[in-house]
């Protein structure tokens, strides 16, 4: 809306320059005057978003004060918002939220609990493997166990996700993979196989929420913002790993093993009760998001064509295509290095340094804080890159080349480690520039297939999730068999080295399907 304070009359600004008769009719077909003392004063005008000075014409203004021609303009229009975290003035004058930050907020806090969910088993583990007796090895195929289900629900929840929308698929993943959460604790008491079931289940529960995470951002946010919301979302599912890590061994040493299980289950319900009313599949659905918040959505949107719902994916036609295979490999080391830290940290720690499991967690918490922190920095590094006119294919190849040899680098003079403060740092800077991958295959998806992200997520993430098995299992038999992580990190270490290579010869952020 607009309000003016004059101090020179409009009418007399209008005679004495002939080129603002229009403009100034127009003026006084918007306000309402009344008749005072001191001559006309303006009431309201009756157009939403524009605001006027002194005959020059319609300006476009964001409740910035201007004093031209003697006319001091007073502009509370709603206008354009302008970047993630810029809000708008509702019709009181109240600062509002933008709708698609609200959505973000939220993404950001179930993949908090995602990643939570999972590290409460990495703890967990330690008093149940010196309770039950179970080998290192037998350690590696329980930590494993998740990912059996989660490799088949990758595809299955992408081809869900492109065809019925993220918010119904992520809600009841949510609703599984707490009730899986809740269950875990009786199942490590009654048998072997009722946990690796319990778990497995979980895993295939879990597998929905990176592809429903990956659609929704790139419907409810512009190209030039979607790394930052990336960025954001992921902050919370790597922050997921501090909270997991330092919540658990407190809540186990003052209520026991189960009391992380249910605190992080309860919260998965609570989220759920949000999610169902606060959050629609598509901003054009939802009925509180204001005009110009979807202007600059769809103004910020390549055009890269509608989803046909139901089709089938043409996954031969995907297969043929290198950038394809770019992300597929990308995802596999990704996950590979990724589920050892995971999965490892707090026994490498015990191991290692013989540390006792609080400070196990604290030092494997710390590298995670960090890498919540690095990947929002990489978002916004990302979408600066291509505001200031880099093309997508460079940036994207930057992000991931930073996202494989940093922790590559990192890991090897892990090796190298005497003390536990200086292995927390090795692990910190592996972490942090692994987070850098956020902006590279992770967006690579939407960029190349936007019909087909989901599915095309699944695939990768799949293929990701067989490597994890592989990597997760393969550290403990490692572990047994040579006494020490030096050999398996270094091969990870090669890994990254092998597919930043093949990431910048293959990859492209052009559409290729």
């Amino acid at each position: 809306m607009a309000a003016f304070t004059p101090t020179k009359s409009l009418l007399h600004s209008s005679a004495s320059n002939p080129k603002s008769s229009i403009s100034s009719k127009t003026q006084f077909d918007s306000i309402n005057f009344r008749r005072t003392g001191l001559g006309f004063e303006p009431i309201r005008a009756k157009s939403g978003n524009v605001c006027f000075s002194g005959g020059e014409g319609i300006r476009r203004t964001t409740g910035t004060e201007r004093r031209e021609a003697g006319l001091v303009v007073r502009c509370t229009a709603e206008g354009i918002e302008r970047g993630l975290l810029a809000g708008r003035r509702g019709q009181e004058g109240k600062f509002v939220v933008p709708e698609r930050f609200k959505v973000v907020a939220l993404l950001a806090c179930v993949m908090c609990l995602c990643n939570a969910d999972r590290v409460v088993m990495s703890v967990a583990i330690v008093p149940l493997a010196a309770k039950h007796g179970w080998s290192s090895s037998f350690l590696g195929i329980v930590q494993s166990s998740f990912l059996w289900g989660y490799i088949f629900s990758s595809v299955v929840g992408g081809v869900l996700v492109d065809k019925y929308g993220g918010k119904r698929v992520i809600a009841w993943g949510v609703a599984l993979w707490s009730f899986a959460t809740l269950l875990t604790p009786w199942a490590a008491n009654h048998s072997t196989i009722a946990l690796l079931a319990v778990r497995a289940f979980f895993g295939l529960a879990e597998g929905v929420a990176l592809p429903s995470m990956n659609t929704l951002l790139s419907r409810w946010f512009p190209s030039h913002e979607r790394a930052t919301a990336v960025g954001m979302s992921m902050a919370g599912f790597h922050l997921g790993n501090v909270a997991g890590l330092v919540l658990t061994p407190l809540a186990m040493s003052s209520i026991g093993i189960s009391g992380p299980f249910i605190f992080f289950s309860s919260l998965g319900l609570l989220w759920l009760t949000t999610w169902a009313y606060g959050v629609t599949n598509d901003p054009n659905e939802n009925q509180f998001i204001s005009k110009s918040e979807l202007r600059l959505i769809q103004a910020g949107k390549s055009n890269n064509g509608s989803v046909k719902k139901g089709d089938l994916p043409p996954l031969r036609l995907l297969l043929s295509k290198m950038p394809t295979w770019a992300i597929i490999l990308a995802n596999v080391t990704n996950n590979w290095g990724y589920f050892v830290l995971l999965s490892w940290m707090p026994v490498y720690f015990k191991t290692v340094f013989n540390v006792n499991l609080k400070q196990a967690a604290w030092f494997s918490a710390v590298p995670w804080g960090t890498m919540a922190i690095s990947g929002y920095i990489a978002g916004l590094v990302s979408d600066f890159l291509v505001k200031a006119g880099c093309s997508v294919t460079l940036v994207r190849k930057i992000m991931q080349s930073i996202g494989f040899i940093g922790p590559g680098v990192s890991l090897l003079l892990l090796n190298y480690a005497r003390t536990p403060v200086v292995a927390s740092v090795f692990i910190t800077a592996a972490l942090s520039f692994s987070s850098f991958s956020q902006a590279g295959f992770l967006l690579n998806m939407q960029d190349i297939a936007p019909q087909y992200a989901g599915f095309l997520h699944g695939i990768s993430n799949s293929a990701g999730t067989l490597a994890a098995i592989v990597s997760t299992i393969g550290t403990g038999y490692f572990v047994q068999w040579l006494g020490s992580f030096q050999a398996f990190l270094t091969v990870t270490a090669g890994l990254y080295f092998l597919s930043t290579i093949f990431w910048n010869l293959f990859a492209t952020g052009e559409r290729v399907f």
